[in-house]
């Protein structure tokens, strides 16, 4: 017979046996400010707009008052002018999309010509007008065409009739959509929206499908004088160049940065300006540079620029 095991022995190897309990480790506050910024919700694109033209302002003053006023030197500064009834102000801004405005116009009096609203008076001049910031070589004035005949013409027709203007599968159901929801809120007129505040009557347009800030902006800022600052590939271009808006930030965001960049008297000015140098002069290709009357302060020009 083996010996008995002696109490401490025994009672050491319980000990051994038995489970340790689970130590809980206290949080830091490293790891408490962690999660606290992980639960935080994200700002606000206004907000994140208006902090940015903050930074602006502080990182580099009065750089848009530059560049406007070094455009203006340069080119002069563009006074607002109505162009079109608001209706065709939006049928061509969507004729426009990744297309030159000069087929644009190609499909748009194609239009007028298919679908007629009134016969050209006789006599009536086909000089074209052109207006600043526009690329093509202007539109006659003439009535519109005839809304109800566009919205009902088979969607195979519309298409031929705007071919020119390019992607016109994509156009014409997105014409057809836009003047549906103008018929549903009553009829072909968009002049409800003269008198909204502007991003109210922006997110009234927007809300229509294939129609975008960009879109709803020059038709608002060109029908009414609403101060809004459509972004095209040719101010988002200049506008990233200069270094006006944040190197990360896509078209889409860079509305909202110039709302909060500008004041209301400068939007159109500002469209006008940074899109007839982005075609004139801040090509995609092979930028005039020496001809820059903003290169002093142009970080594409000089990286360091202030």
């Amino acid at each position: 017979m083996s010996p008995a095991p002696e109490p401490g022995a025994a009672r050491t190897a319980r000990a051994a046996k038995a489970p340790r309990p689970a130590v809980v480790a206290r949080p830091t506050a490293a790891r408490t400010a962690a999660r606290t910024r992980r639960r935080r919700p994200r700002p606000s694109p206004d907000v994140v707009a208006r902090r940015w033209a903050t930074h602006l302002e502080k990182k580099r003053p009065g750089l848009v008052s530059f560049v406007l006023d070094r455009l203006a030197e340069a080119n002069g500064r563009p006074a607002w002018q109505h162009r079109l009834e608001p209706v065709s102000e939006l049928v061509l801004t969507i004729l426009t999309a990744n297309s030159a405005d000069i087929n644009a116009e190609v499909a748009f009096g194609a239009l007028r010509d298919r679908y007629p609203s009134t016969p050209t008076p006789e006599g009536a001049s086909l000089e074209t007008r052109n207006f600043p910031g526009w690329g093509g070589i202007g539109l006659p004035d003439l009535p519109p065409p005839d809304w109800p005949a566009v919205e009902a013409a088979p969607i195979d027709e519309l298409t031929d009739v705007i071919r020119p203007g390019g992607l016109a599968n994509q156009k014409a159901p997105r014409i057809q959509t836009a003047l549906q929801a103008l018929r549903a809120n009553g009829d072909y007129s968009l002049e409800f929206l003269r008198d909204r505040p502007p991003l109210e009557a922006r997110d009234w347009l927007s809300a229509i499908p294939g129609i975008g800030k960009k879109t709803a902006s020059v038709v608002l800022l060109f029908s009414f004088g609403t101060p809004l600052m459509p972004v095209d590939r040719h101010v988002f271009r200049v506008s990233q160049r200069i270094g006006l808006i944040p190197a990360g930030a896509d078209p889409d965001q860079a509305h909202d940065f110039y709302l909060a960049m500008l004041r209301p008297e400068q939007m159109y000015e500002a469209h006008v300006s940074l899109i007839s140098h982005g075609r004139k002069t801040c090509h995609a290709q092979r930028p005039d540079c020496e001809h820059c009357p903003a290169a002093p302060r142009c970080r594409f020009f000089d990286p360091k620029a202030e």
